[in-house]
Parts: structure tokens; sequence; C-alpha cells
């Protein structure tokens, strides 16, 4: 069987984003994984308006060749970390924007959430477990919050701590097992 393929979708493309560092930071440490080869989608690689398609994506007919080309990328997963910032007490709007063109391509497949913000981001991702289980997005418990606080310098310079090291190699096992397990529902 091939090696599992995961995306760490880095869900921030706002000019001085912090999510570049904590994106590298969760890719460094996925590199060392043996069992998944992991890639990183950086959403400004992808430029999506606003969703501008006419037919809802659960039915799959994509118009635009920038959704085609999106939808193309995602359906090469087994699985995603998605990396977001916390802006207003949810994830970023480019990255509910980026998720919701697509449907199928996200079913049966297994997802992760690292955050980042003034409270580690950790409602971002509850939002984005609610619209995970939506799409079929079977997301795993362990999830990494970084606090502006404690693990930026000044807000802006990424220094996280150490006990995050411990915490990303049980997302990245939870995620692994996960995304292996759905390749036999996806048939």
């Amino acid at each position: 069987m091939d090696k599992l393929k995961i995306g760490i979708i880095l869900g921030s493309t706002r000019p001085g984003r912090n999510g570049q560092a904590v994106a590298d930071w969760v890719l460094a440490r996925a590199k060392e994984r043996a069992d998944a080869d992991y890639e990183l989608i950086d959403l400004l690689d992808h430029p999506l308006p606003h969703l501008d398609e006419t037919v809802p994506a659960s039915r799959g007919a994509y118009a635009g060749e920038h959704t085609k080309a999106w939808a193309a990328k995602i359906k090469e997963f087994d699985g995603y970390i998605f990396v977001t910032p916390e802006y207003n007490h949810s994830t970023s709007g480019v990255l509910k924007n980026a998720i919701d063109y697509l449907y199928a391509e996200w079913n049966n497949k297994a997802a992760a959430f690292v955050s980042y913000g003034s409270l580690g981001g950790a409602r971002a991702i509850e939002h984005l477990r609610a619209i995970s289980s939506e799409l079929q997005l079977a997301h795993v418990r362990q999830q990494l919050s970084f606090s502006l606080f404690t693990d930026f310098e000044g807000f802006t310079v990424f220094k996280p701590s150490a006990a995050h090291e411990n915490a990303a190699t049980v997302l990245f096992t939870q995620l692994e097992s996960w995304a292996g397990a759905l390749r036999s529902v996806r048939g």
C-alpha cells in the first residue's frame, strides 16, 4: 500500500501572518514521520475568489478553473492538518472560503487542527470541528494550540514551548491512524 499523503493547509493569507512560522514548524516535525508524506498547501498559492460557483459543492459540478485546480489538489490527500489563526472567535475567512468550495474531495478523510491566537486559537478549532463533521472529515482529538502570549516573542516571532513536541507526536499518530483506516471506507 502507498504511503499516506497528508496536506498541511496554511489557512491565512494575511500580510505579516504568523501562520507561516507555525506551518513550517508543523511540517518540520511531520517530515520526521515514516508512515506518511506531508506537503504544505499555502492558500496564497491557491487564490480563490469569494465563493463564485453557482452549483452547490455537494453536486461536484465545478465550473471555474480555479475550483477545478483546487479540487484536484485536495483530492490527492488522505488527510489534512489545518493551520488556522483565530479571528473574531473563529477561523479565517480565507480558510472557510477554501473549504466551502469543495465537498466530495474532503469526504471520508481525516483532519487535525493546529491553531494560534490570544487564547491559542481554540475557538477557531471548535468551528472547524463542526465544519469538518458536515464534510464527513473525521477529526482527531489531539490538537495543537499556540498562544500569542507564551509561544511568540513580541507576538510575532514564533518560539513554541517544548511541551508542544509531545502533543505534536500524538496528533500525527492519531491523524495517520485515522487516515489509513479511512482509505478502506473510500475504497
